[in-house]
């Protein structure tokens, strides 16, 4: 039989976009109730959708709206048998040893390109993948890896990011994320310690620009380095911001390690084998699908159930 592993399922939610609510609903087919703690940032999708659910038939308790602090979150996530939250590295380490909550942490998705590809045919998905969601979620590609001399790539690459105008956020065509001046400045003096060593072409003093209303939108960053420094690749920013680097086949899958999504523009089986292998990447798309693409029968770092459910066995007379 497959039955549910507690009755109560809590969600920290993130705010970086509108699509983390579309998975814990799922958590309702299976029976469970589900209390969410909405992001400040972007309260009102939750909101919204527990009062459809409302009006569609379900229960007020089968589904909450719980607008708190992140002492109030704690306690929610404490009193519920499992929880979903989403957060930054610290928020991985925070919960790494709690088999009660899935964590949802950095994505740091990444496209690697072999010698057989022309990275020409494939510069739309490569661009699409990096700033698509405005840079902003995990399954944004976060760094570039390509074999032989990568440095045509990154340029034609910071052509293309550089062209996206910083607009406000009330504007139809603004598709940059943005932030409060002083937290854009922070980010971007972030950027700018941890890209030493590296070669800016889209560097971290031009990624704020200032809109007059005391917010900033985030320019697109791009750093190009000689051969992959993890470190580096794996610095994922709430903005476009990328990482593109050489790779060689002595490299192999450890620089493309800890991805949540690796698009693999190549015609090399043993690597596509090799990723698919690799515990530590998520999923693996081959050709001209951007690491944001999903389907709904296809897993984003596995599917709900996998958590919420498990096997028992029964047998009677």
């Amino acid at each position: 039989m497959w039955v549910r592993r507690g009755e109560v399922f809590a969600v920290h939610a993130a705010g970086n976009g509108p699509g983390v609510h579309g998975l814990w609903p799922q958590a309702l087919a299976l029976g469970y109730r589900v209390a969410v703690r909405p992001s400040r940032r972007e309260p009102l999708t939750a909101h919204r959708l527990v009062c459809a659910l409302r009006r569609a038939g379900f229960r007020a308790e089968d589904a909450v709206y719980l607008p708190t602090d992140h002492a109030g979150a704690d306690e929610i996530i404490r009193a519920a048998d499992l929880a979903m939250v989403y957060g930054g590295q610290e928020v991985v380490d925070k919960y790494a040893d709690d088999p009660a909550v899935i964590v949802n942490g950095p994505g740091r998705s990444k496209i690697v390109i072999t010698a057989d590809r022309d990275w020409r045919d494939y510069l739309d998905v490569i661009v699409d993948s990096i700033a698509n969601h405005g840079g902003m979620a995990c399954v944004n590609t976060t760094a570039v890896l390509y074999e032989g001399d990568p440095a045509a790539l990154a340029r034609a690459i910071a052509a293309r990011l550089a062209a996206i105008e910083p607009l406000p956020t009330d504007d139809e065509r603004a598709t940059l994320p943005t932030q409060p001046v002083e937290k854009a400045r922070a980010l971007a003096n972030l950027l700018a310690a941890e890209a030493v060593g590296s070669t800016p072409l889209l560097g971290a003093d031009r990624v704020v620009a200032e809109l007059g209303d005391g917010y900033a939108a985030l320019r697109p960053a791009l750093h190009l380095m000689a051969e992959p420094d993890t470190d580096q690749l794996n610095l994922e920013l709430p903005f476009p911001c990328v990482w593109v680097s050489g790779w060689s086949r002595h490299d192999g899958v450890q620089p493309l390690r800890h991805s949540l999504v690796v698009t693999a523009i190549t015609g090399d089986e043993a690597l596509i084998d090799d990723l698919v292998a690799e515990p530590t990447v998520g999923n693996v798309y081959c050709g001209h699908h951007p690491t944001w693409w999903h389907a709904p029968h296809v897993p984003h770092d596995g599917f709900l159930a996998d958590a919420l459910m498990r096997n028992k066995g029964f047998i009677r007379d």
